[in-house]
């Protein structure tokens, strides 16, 4: 990685990914559907849907399936929580929008077949 981007260039892209990852922290904490379940000082962000995990394994698993992006997931506190990674190294902001607009758009669809 060093030989092939040098310091700098390594440097560059952690530091737009670790943004990037902050752009999409704002995001969530934004919508009130959604919430951070843990600090996110770099480019992991673990959030969750606050209907709880069985929404939030139903997110997951729409997401996944639709080839748009891919989700994983942890138990923080005995909860079901999604985490999204900013680390691929061709990654750029529509990216990380287009992924948020995903996440809203399924967010959406599940509330309504729940109602």
């Amino acid at each position: 990685m060093i030989r092939h981007y040098g310091i700098e260039g390594l440097q560059h892209h952690v530091r737009r990914h670790i943004e990037l990852a902050q752009q999409f922290v704002g995001w969530v904490k934004e919508d009130s559907r959604f919430e951070l379940a843990a600090p996110a000082p770099l480019n992991l962000v673990c959030f969750r849907h606050k209907g709880g995990d069985e929404i939030n394994q139903q997110l997951m698993d729409r997401l996944n399936r639709s080839g748009d992006l891919y989700l994983t997931h942890t138990k923080l506190d005995g909860k079901f929580t999604l985490r999204l990674c900013v680390g691929q190294t061709n990654t750029e902001a529509r990216h990380v929008e287009r992924a948020w607009k995903r996440i809203q758009e399924e967010a959406k669809s599940l509330s309504s077949s729940k109602s």
